[in-house]
């Protein structure tokens, strides 16, 4: 569940670092709020591109609903203005790029998900994620992506109907 909430909290996505993307609950009997969403810096370890790289929000204007059911399940909508600063941490050679994309991620109670994607959407894997879907490390996808996600946390399917807009690591190299 961690690598998915870094996907949304990244790009919608990032970043995969499970609880970002929890924010309070609307007040009872008013329903759900569209609430503002704050994406945290962070750096992504050298295995990913073989040098260290810092994410940092330049321009975010991007707003989460939280919806809740009764059966445990909880769906999340991001959306909103954003763009995000890639920093080599070996060179200091830089690129901010557009990372707007909606999101939807719709946790089951028993922790599996789907997220699905659509615009430009930061994109974080392992390298051995990255071979098994055909996909980079790091970079910004362009279109509609669609990820699954067992309750232990992995990855089952990863589609993306559209194209590798940005692979981060090749061009900060």
């Amino acid at each position: 569940m961690r690598r998915l909430g870094m996907i949304v909290a990244s790009g919608a996505l990032l970043g995969m670092l499970g609880g970002m993307l929890t924010a309070s609950p609307a007040l009872a009997g008013r329903g759900p709020k569209w609430q503002v969403f704050e994406s945290p810096a962070f750096t992504v370890p050298a295995g990913a591109c073989g040098f260290r790289v810092r994410v940092k929000p330049v321009d975010s204007k991007e707003f989460i609903k939280v919806l809740k059911t009764a059966d445990g399940s909880m769906t999340e909508l991001l959306t909103g203005k954003f763009r995000q600063s890639y920093t080599n941490l070996s060179t200091g050679k830089a690129i901010t790029e557009n990372a707007s994309a909606s999101a939807k991620l719709t946790t089951n109670a028993d922790g599996s998900g789907t997220l699905v994607t659509r615009g430009r959407s930061p994109s974080f894997f392992t390298p051995a994620e990255a071979r098994r879907f055909g996909l980079p490390t790091v970079s910004i996808l362009a279109g509609r992506l669609v990820v699954s996600i067992d309750s232990a946390g992995s990855f089952t399917s990863v589609t993306l109907h559209g194209h590798v807009a940005v692979d981060v690591c090749t061009t900060l190299r």
